[in-house]
């Protein structure tokens, strides 16, 4: 944290009347002219800019991330603030435009560069090319739990010190006194032996023109004013009085409503259409062949559905229409065992020798899991208002990478990007699913077909058979206990490595390990689900953790921590899980407790859940979070993360498939494909752990740990040990109960 010399070039300029802004440059004194037109009033412009200051001494953080209910805005909001000694009061927030100079460079480089040292003189030119690969790439993607850990840490932070270090630097010349003796509070600059004060707008004009600190000056901890303090999120209060607007709410003159149905196996293509039917129904108005799916405009939604209904379509072949979610993953064993017998598979980590360990062990602990596919199922379906006229283009819609959505439309147009615009909304969720493109090109097509303003609306049938689902994985380990009944060799075999790199990866001390997976693909689409890969690994790993305690007669909590000396984060982490959830006391007849441990996206998260299992139901009735983010920059914000990732957790977990038959997918609703109800949710207790490592995020880490510690906490309640999810398969009146072991 304390290495800022790489964190980039801050360029300032003056613009209107007495506004200054504070952007990052691509090398020092450098300014990206195009920005002056983005987002200009009669009396200021922004300039590839971060923050900007009003003559009424009001600042308005740009960010360039998307608001999909996690409260990022408001927490880049607030490291920006802290930093440049304001109050919470006179800051708002606005989101950045879908231009290429917001691209977001400064999320490139923490993922890629994290806390790696770079030469003072080389700074420029390295952030100078995180710039242009961002503008290449249209990166302004929320996602990755990296809104706090990359651009909060590597932008607002390092663009709030600069522009404080300005405006004292700029008061210090005017009032001729020693900078050292100038302090500033509240969005005010003072110097007490004179007594002279003024607001920071008083000097934004003069700040302006100075060349910005290559290094600012950061807070420390102990100086943090607004970071680590639970502030007023600035976008509840319209979410509460209802005037939020959300990608479903937008809506222009002379506007239509549209409805799709998509080929139902996917890849295949509409071979025939019969609308007859359709166009004797009030309120059709048209219907347009995307190619591999059918949308019907009307003049109202219902009557758009009601159409679409009505119309006979015939699709082509694709070849895939026997698959079924059982041969997946027979395919997924043999390719696995083929791979494995013939020395074909892929390596992720090789440590130690476990071919020697395996050949000389009296016993060998082999286990396999699986986990089906799933949906994102956010609350508003997908959606896009498109208009096309003349050329051009206009999307409303919420996305969760706006920059890279206007450049998907161009190119599915085939149209220049600027001839594309993109009004950016509000997300009713994301978990992932909005950072594909695919409704907005729907809706742009459409839009262009009729010639009409066009606003499509998925049914909650389509949104469930046609997501860009989490893949479904198998894996296969293998373990050997010494005398002690501590691991000596751990093996790892699975299909379809994805991102992060490092989610199969084990923080446990076992001398031998091998992690190696083979490519099994499917017809099936898949894409980023809350926590990705560390969603089916968190569920391998930590039950696999569990059992091999279980083998060796030792307690789950002990049996890792004894496992973490060389690693004494981790450790604490665990151990205020497991002391918060009282971990020592008896829970009684039928009930138990689970636990487990998962570093993913920065942050260290182990959980503890309390079940009963009675009756043959489950339920779950408390769940214990200890997290480590490095920093909590709002408490509040982070404690609701972990709540919504252990219930967004839960749900897959207990109820969450996806399966095929016949090449589609055989869900439609949340009929049969159930949610996490209220009445069902368990008390959720949070316990921060403010480290001061290097910050991690929040969105995703809740999620990984929370279903192996469930079917922990359900083996010891009733013995029934879970390695295919969801829970919701078994029936623990009678079925794969194993005899438990004093």
């Amino acid at each position: 944290m304390g290495k800022w010399t790489r964190r980039g070039f801050i360029t300032a300029g003056v613009v209107g009347s007495g506004a200054m802004v504070i952007g990052v440059a691509l090398r020092p004194g450098h300014t990206t002219p195009e920005a002056a037109k983005l987002m200009a009033g009669d009396t200021e412009a922004m300039i590839s800019t971060w923050v900007k200051i009003d003559s009424d001494n009001h600042i308005t953080a740009v960010i360039p991330h998307s608001e999909m209910g996690q409260g990022a805005q408001t927490a880049l909001a607030q490291m920006l603030a802290d930093e440049m000694d304001a109050s919470w009061e006179q800051v708002s927030f606005v989101e950045a435009p879908a231009e290429d100079v917001y691209a977001n460079w400064a999320a490139a480089k923490g993922f890629i560069l994290g806390d790696t040292a770079v030469p003072k003189l080389l700074v420029g030119t390295v952030d100078g090319l995180f710039m242009q690969a961002s503008k290449a790439m249209h990166l302004q993607i929320t996602g990755g739990s990296a809104s706090i850990r990359t651009t909060g840490v590597y932008g607002m932070r390092v663009a709030g010190a600069a522009a404080r270090q300005m405006l004292m630097e700029a008061a210090a010349a005017d009032w001729a006194v020693d900078i050292a003796d100038i302090t500033t509070i509240d969005g005010m600059l003072i110097h007490e032996a004179s007594g002279k004060r003024e607001p920071y707008a008083t000097f934004a004009a003069a700040a302006g023109k100075e060349k910005p600190p290559l290094s600012p000056q950061l807070k420390t901890p102990d100086q943090f004013k607004i970071m680590g303090k639970n502030k007023p999120r600035h976008d509840i209060p319209s979410k509460v009085d209802g005037s939020a607007m959300f990608g479903i709410d937008a809506s222009v003159d002379g506007m239509h409503y549209a409805s799709v149905k998509a080929a139902p196996v996917f890849g295949a293509q509409v071979a025939s259409v019969d609308a007859t039917a359709a166009r004797s129904m009030p309120g059709f108005v048209d219907v347009v062949n995307l190619d591999d799916a059918i949308a019907v405009v009307a003049t109202g939604y219902w009557q758009a559905k009601q159409a679409l209904a009505a119309v006979q379509i015939e699709w082509t072949a694709t070849g895939n229409e026997d698959v079924d979610s059982e041969n997946v993953f027979k395919a997924f064993q043999a390719d696995m065992e083929t791979a494995d017998a013939a020395g074909e598979t892929n390596s992720d980590m090789q440590v130690g020798d476990t071919a020697s360990e395996f050949d000389g062990a009296d016993s060998i602990i082999s286990r396999q899991y699986k986990v089906p596919y799933l949906a994102h199922t956010c609350m508003e379906p997908m959606n896009a208002l498109a208009r096309f006229e003349n050329g051009q283009c206009e999307i409303w819609t919420g996305t969760q990478n706006p920059l890279g959505c206007r450049y998907d439309v161009a190119q599915a147009l085939e149209l220049d990007v600027e001839n594309v615009s993109i009004v950016q909304h509000t997300m009713g969720g994301g978990f992932g699913r909005r950072s594909k493109s695919d409704a907005a090109i729907q809706a742009a097509r459409i839009a262009r077909a009729v010639g009409l303003p066009v606003k499509l609306i998925w049914s909650r049938e389509e949104d469930v058979q046609h997501d860009h689902y989490r893949p479904a994985v198998a894996s296969n380990f293998r373990a050997t206990l010494n005398s002690a009944g501590q691991p000596q060799a751990w093996e790892n075999l699975y299909v379809d490595k994805h991102e992060p790199a490092e989610a199969p990866h084990i923080p446990y001390a076992i001398p031998h390990q091998k992690i190696h997976y083979v490519d099994s693909p499917t017809h099936v689409p898949f894409g980023a689900w809350r926590s990705v890969d560390h969603s089916q690994h968190g569920f391998f790993v930590e039950s696999f953790i569990d059992e091999l305690a279980h083998e060796a007669r030792q307690d789950p909590y002990q049996y890792r921590r004894n496992l973490l000396a060389d690693h004494p984060r981790h450790r604490k982490v665990l151990d205020m899980a497991a002391e918060k959830a009282n971990w020592d006391t008896p829970l009684g007849e039928n009930r138990g407790r689970g636990i487990s441990l998962q570093e993913s996206f920065g942050s260290l998260v182990a959980e503890v859940v309390e079940v009963t299992v009675i009756d043959g139901n489950v339920s779950v009735d408390r769940v214990v979070v200890a997290v480590d983010a490095g920093f909590a920059v709002s408490p509040d914000g982070l404690t609701a993360q972990m709540e919504s990732g252990v219930v967004y957790g839960l749900t897959a977990a207990l109820y969450g498939e996806v399966s095929i038959d016949e090449g589609r997918v055989k869900q439609t609703n949340f009929n049969d494909y159930p949610m996490l109800r209220m009445s069902e949710s368990p008390v959720i207790e949070t316990h921060i752990i403010n480290s001061h490592e290097t910050w991690g995020g929040a969105g995703e880490p809740g999620t990984p740990g929370i279903a192996p510690a469930l079917t922990n906490a359900i083996f010891a309640a009733s013995g029934n040990r879970i390695r295919e999810l969801p829970v919701s398969k078994y029936d623990f009146t009678y079925e794969f109960r194993e005899q438990r072991e004093s």
